[in-house]
């Protein structure tokens, strides 16, 4: 085989290759996003606003003043979201945890993410009373330098964007609850049989 052939193969099969590749990520993404959508202004900003509040230095809020102050040892935290077209797209991923020192074992925290109802108001908030270490691989680590990260609890939660109500949560100081907006990019595809 000549190298004019060669070559010429070479392109055909590096063609082919990136091809399906190509196809290959199309068939497995599911066009959703974790960015944040525009906010409302119109300035380049976080959409969610965020609020926290210990039982020493709690302030009532008008719009959240129905909710129950947080007791000793907890926190109370706020996310307040600004109202969009089309909520119905749009979802919140919460995660809590806190940051600390790790090895190069894969850790985890343990504690039981409840949801409450506000009584007399029917509003929902979520509550988790108290967190500790979960458990771990046993893996020598030997002089690998600890490092800090997010070490979330094991339950994670998406919650539908309602603009009408802030969403509240109680956790242990200490804690961080992290939060990002999911936005939904394609249509519905349709699955249906052909009726006669």
């Amino acid at each position: 085989m000549n190298s004019l052939t060669l070559n010429t193969a070479k392109n055909a099969l590096t063609t082919t290759f990136s091809a399906g590749a190509l196809l290959a990520v199309s068939l497995l993404s599911f066009n959703a996003s974790a960015t944040s959508p525009a906010h409302p202004s119109g300035l380049n900003q976080n959409i969610i606003t965020s609020q926290a509040y210990s039982s020493s230095d709690y302030q009532e809020q008008e719009a959240t003043k129905m909710f129950p102050m947080p007791e000793a040892g907890m926190e109370q935290h706020i996310l307040t979201l600004p109202k969009l077209d089309d909520e119905a797209n749009y979802m919140v991923e919460i995660q809590i945890g806190r940051t600390q020192m790790v090895d190069c074992n894969g850790a985890s925290l343990m504690g039981e993410l409840k949801q409450h109802s506000v009584q007399g108001w029917g509003y929902n908030y979520y509550q988790v009373d108290s967190m500790s270490e979960g458990p771990t691989t046993m893996m020598a680590c030997f002089k690998q330098a600890e490092k800090e990260a997010f070490v979330q609890l094991r339950d994670e939660l998406k919650i539908k964007y309602d603009s009408r109500l802030a969403k509240v949560f109680y956790l242990p100081e200490g804690s961080e609850l992290r939060y990002r907006v999911w936005s939904v990019d394609s249509q519905f595809n349709i699955s249906k049989t052909d009726a006669e």
